[in-house]
């Protein structure tokens, strides 16, 4: 199988590209190098392999593949507060680019388009979870540019018969995660001796889903072939902020004290909580449903 992958040298799209390409699958990866992606992979000369250093809003052709898997975006929420006109043209202009460029194909030729997105379309639920079919009420400007990239998908496999598959996923950690992020950044803080900041009192609900049960969910869906449909990807692994933060300080023999209690963030979410059973019905579950795995060990 041919991709096409966006972001591939970031997170989550560097450990899909790492994926298929064990699965003997080719890559093409359009990445534009933010701070967030990464000089150097271990498959970089793999002949499977080939990297495009382009912004997604600015290609004007696509190769032809049997997916788009566009996992390009902006998404630290933190910085969507501060200045979202970035995430607009990243999450929003960017997405719209690539549907253009795939309605402009004849339909025979044409790549299914599989849109990355995020629990955070959602906005927050205090108790049960969220099914596919529910509403989306985004909470900052982050996640409502990811909301409105899905109602671009929607209404370009309604208008113009384009195939789509979007999957929301939890809050993933792993290795290669940017250093902004609430896990990577207290591993950091706790190996250098810092404070790890907290918003409020820690008490907000995460669903901590390891970043290699993300992208085998996702290549699940792809392997069953499944189109113009929406999955959630998540763990069912809820744990609070201040929880996460006390059993990586406690992984570093450091103590609870070096956790400091920062202003509130706009808009904060209290509890995400996502129903996979959909994804789960195609054979797909979790292989580290609970607690944190120390993937830095391996």
């Amino acid at each position: 199988m041919k991709f096409i992958v966006t972001g591939g040298r970031g997170f989550i799209g560097s450990h899909f590209v790492e994926l298929v390409l064990k699965n003997g699958d080719t890559v093409i990866d359009i990445d534009k190098m933010t701070y967030a992606s990464h000089l150097k992979l271990p498959w970089d000369d793999n002949k499977n392999y080939r990297h495009i250093n382009k912004d997604i809003c600015d290609i004007d052709h696509l190769e032809s593949c049997d997916y788009l898997v566009n996992f390009a975006a902006e998404s630290h929420v933190d910085n969507s507060i501060n200045s979202s006109k970035v995430f607009l043209n990243s999450n929003v202009v960017g997405v719209h680019n690539l549907l253009e460029l795939i309605r402009g194909k004849p339909a025979h030729s044409r790549p299914i388009f599989m849109q990355i997105s995020t629990d955070e379309v959602y906005g927050d639920i205090l108790q049960g979870e969220f099914k596919e079919e529910d509403r989306l009420l985004p909470s900052n400007p982050y996640s409502a540019t990811k909301a409105a990239a899905e109602m671009l998908v929607l209404s370009y496999g309604r208008t113009y018969g384009i195939e789509y598959v979007i999957s929301r996923s939890g809050n993933n950690y792993g290795s290669r995660q940017f250093e902004e992020k609430l896990i990577s950044k207290s591993i950091e803080c706790a190996k250098t001796g810092k404070d790890i900041p907290l918003h409020g009192d820690g008490s907000y609900v995460r669903d901590w889903t390891y970043v290699k049960d993300n992208v085998d969910g996702i290549h699940e869906i792809i392997k069953a072939g499944v189109v113009n449909e929406i999955f959630n990807v998540a763990s069912g692994n809820y744990m609070t902020n201040l929880n996460v933060a006390k059993i990586i300080l406690s992984w570093f023999d450091r103590p609870s004290s070096q956790i400091r209690f920062v202003e509130n963030r706009w808009g904060q979410d209290t509890r995400y909580a996502l129903d996979c059973s959909k994804l789960k019905s195609l054979g797909w579950s979790p292989l580290h449903p609970t607690g944190l795995f120390r993937w830095f060990d391996e």
